[in-house]
């Protein structure tokens, strides 16, 4: 286990000319699943030790396949395409499935821990939510005041959605509110980040969103959810090995938090209010 006192490397993988863009496990755990500015994309097996490479899907026209998000009951892996594509893939065959199409360019997109609704958030401040059953969108809304949306996330008890924009405004929505209306009005908009809101994160017990800008040196942020404050704390201003921050999560039941930064550093936090990892 990794409690940043003990952290055993368990090995290493090397993937000649294919830098890794992002890299996600598996909703059982069992695969990290890699993209990269290549077609196809490749995940490694950790229950046999083997890689394989998955060639790139006929038809889709995509020159890469860098981000895309896993849901979280492994149904689905959902690859942000070009031109307002979300290519839909099985999460267990890896084969194509269905293509998903918005206006704009795709910023971001979050699943329900159920993996019933699927949000999309694009360039043009729409937020699309799409039906996953029948895989309709069965509304859209426009984030309020956003000009280019960047990123998403839904809490894990689907209570709160968080959009991040260009300019680094946070909104949280109820997402029950924003099914019944065109324009919802935002619960919070959270103005702490002052440049492009790059990542959103809830925590196991939708406590917590963190959010972060990878334009700046320290832009991270946690917010208590339930009074929708920052907290002042976080981070330590004397906290001199994070830098820029590019991905973040929390542990399954939230004791720690990490950052990877620029530096090539994964830094561990303890979340203390959680006795458990």
């Amino acid at each position: 286990m990794v409690d940043g006192k003990n952290n055993p490397k368990i090995q290493s993988i090397f993937l000649e000319n294919y830098p890794i863009y992002s890299a996600h496990f598996s909703a059982n755990g069992e695969e990290v699943i890699m993209g990269s500015k290549h077609k196809g994309f490749h995940y490694y097996d950790m229950m046999v030790g083997k890689m394989i490479s998955v060639p790139p899907v006929k038809g889709l026209g995509e020159v890469n396949m860098k981000r895309f998000v896993v849901s979280p009951d492994g149904r689905f892996i959902a690859f942000l395409g070009s031109y307002g594509n979300i290519h839909l893939l099985s999460a267990k065959s890896k084969e194509w499935i269905f293509t998903q199409k918005m206006n704009g360019s795709v910023g971001g997109v979050c699943f329900s821990q159920d993996g019933s609704t699927m949000y999309s958030y694009g360039d043009d401040g729409d937020v699309y939510i799409w039906d996953m059953k029948t895989r309709d969108c069965i509304h859209r809304f426009i984030d309020d005041g956003c000009t280019k949306g960047m990123s998403i996330a839904v809490s894990h008890d689907h209570n709160f959605l968080a959009c991040g924009s260009y300019s680094g405004v946070v909104n949280i929505y109820e997402p029950s509110v924003c099914l019944k209306s065109r324009s919802p009005k935002p619960l919070k908009a959270l103005l702490n980040l002052t440049t492009p809101c790059t990542n959103l994160v809830f925590n196991s017990t939708s406590e917590i969103l963190a959010m972060c800008s990878d334009s700046t040196e320290r832009a991270v942020k946690l917010v208590h959810v339930p009074s929708q404050t920052v907290f002042s704390n976080f981070p330590d201003r004397l906290d001199a090995k994070l830098r820029i921050p590019l991905c973040m999560d929390f542990s399954r039941n939230s004791g720690y938090f990490t950052v990877g930064t620029n530096k090539g550093l994964a830094l561990l936090y303890r979340v203390k209010h959680y006795s458990n990892y």
